[in-house]
């Protein structure tokens, strides 16, 4: 898949995730719901950690790409669009990291 991009991915979980289909993994987890998906999203968190911290290159590639999949299993079962989330990136670019910090911790 030429130029494949979290867009195209949202798209296709919202696609399966909305289908019968008993073989989609995506399907199975929209049916167990929010939280055996963020239990997932976990699970893949920690295996990329892992991946990183013993320095297996392929191994971050990998469990990088099953984390970034249930993220957005997450965020579809949440009713958060990747958009919404590209677009709190974008406004705190415009400041350093430790004063967004400082900003989020009065919330």
């Amino acid at each position: 898949m030429a130029n494949f991009d979290l867009k195209d991915l949202e798209q296709v979980i919202a696609e399966r995730g909305n289908s019968a289909d008993a073989s989609s993994w995506t399907a199975k987890l929209f049916k167990a719901g929010t939280p055996k998906a963020a239990q997932k999203l976990g699970e893949e968190a920690v295996e990329t950690v892992i991946a990183a911290v013993s320095g297996d290159r392929d191994g971050v590639i990998s469990e990088s790409a099953d984390l970034l999949y249930h993220w957005l299993v997450v965020l579809a079962l949440s009713g958060v669009s990747l958009d919404e989330v590209l677009a709190e990136l974008a406004r705190r670019t415009g400041r350093s990291g430790i004063e967004e910090k400082a900003a989020r911790q009065g919330d």
